[in-house]
């Protein structure tokens, strides 16, 4: 798995400006503790720290409620509202996709 965390500045409807990204590789198997384990790196891998919650898809989680995965976390935890967190986790999913491809 390649997970990637976007440090975005997003409006209601587009993102305004990216600052950094952080990367995190695993060869675990696909499972809830490992998804939260890799997203968690990857957060920990930006250049700074998030000023900002951590968005996510529900997908990312198996579907776990926002407060199961929330309290995995430092920083405040949703799920995606706007369309801005959409293209943010949109940006994320692009990078990691490249990355996973290089890898291979």
């Amino acid at each position: 798995m390649v997970g990637v965390a976007v440090a975005a500045t997003i409006g209601s409807n587009r993102i305004e400006s990216i600052s950094g990204m952080g990367y995190a590789r695993s060869h675990q198997a696909p499972t809830l503790e490992h998804a939260i384990d890799l997203v968690r790196e990857a957060v920990d891998a930006l250049p700074d720290p998030p000023r900002g919650p951590i968005v996510a898809e529900r997908g990312e989680f198996y579907e776990a409620s926002q407060q199961r995965i929330s309290v995995s976390f430092d920083t405040e935890f949703k799920y995606v509202e706007s369309i801005g967190e959409r293209k943010a986790v949109d940006a994320a999913h692009h990078a990691a996709y490249g990355a996973r491809r290089l890898l291979l």
